[in-house]
């Protein structure tokens, strides 16, 4: 008996099934720049909840791949327009069937030359993911890919050394040793310790000017009275040679 797709899904485990089965990160480089993506776009997104972040998390995504287990999951990736809450693990057939709009490997010595190719393959003719980028925390070695059609294009790099993500409306680039974003102003997305530290900086410095302000104002009121009591000292001395000082 042929099943039809519908009956072939029902079939299928659903999310409860299912749990992330995924290797620890190669390094601690590749921990904390996996973090960084994460905390960084959680933050600026921070109002938004149309969007599922993972990070080192398993896509479950057919039949075949259940049998083999030889598919590991990306490091990162994102879903737009779908519910942000926790998940084991990201199961195609329980999302409406929705992949990652955009997907970030970190290349390690394992697992470059499979991130280069067969995973590349695998996301632009099975899941047709928008944008694709790699980046190595050891090498810094960054490239960025756009679905055109039905092929991969490179995404260029602009003068900064940045490349554009349509998806996420912000440029990726490496600063510093590691991969951050960029608003398409050019200013850095901060780390929510960053934008806190920045937060009391802006505080301090906000006070110095009302403490300044302050100060300036007192200079000009003490001035004031200097000033007046002249003119008073001035009118006496006037009187006193009999002149009127009105």
């Amino acid at each position: 008996m042929v099943l039809s797709a519908q009956e072939l899904e029902e079939m299928m485990p659903d999310a409860t099934q299912l749990y992330s089965d995924e290797p620890e990160m190669e390094s601690s480089l590749h921990y904390m720049q996996l973090l960084l993506l994460v905390s960084c776009l959680e933050w600026l997104w921070r109002d938004r909840e149309d969007f599922f972040i993972g990070a080192n998390l398993t896509i479950y995504f057919s039949r075949q791949q259940l049998r083999n287990r030889d598919f590991r999951g990306p490091d990162f990736f994102l879903v737009k327009q779908t519910q942000k809450r926790p998940r084991n693990a990201w199961v195609v057939w329980e999302e409406d069937g929705k992949y990652p709009n955009l997907i970030i490997e970190l290349l390690s010595t394992s697992t470059a030359t499979t991130d280069r190719t067969l995973k590349k393959d695998l996301y632009q003719d099975r899941f047709r993911t928008p944008e694709y980028f790699w980046f190595s925390p050891d090498t810094l070695e960054f490239e960025g890919w756009r679905l055109m059609g039905n092929r991969y294009q490179e995404i260029a790099l602009n003068d900064m050394g940045w490349r554009w993500s349509e998806e996420l409306d912000l440029y990726l680039g490496v600063e510093q040793g590691q991969l951050r974003y960029f608003t398409p102003e050019g200013d850095r997305v901060p780390t929510p310790e960053e934008a806190a530290q920045q937060a009391i900086q802006n505080a301090q410095q906000a006070q110095a000017q009302a403490q300044q302000a302050q100060a300036q104002a007192q200079q000009a009121q003490a001035e004031l009275e200097q000033e007046r009591l002249r003119a008073q000292l001035l009118a006496e001395r006037l009187r006193s040679l009999g002149l009127d000082p009105d």
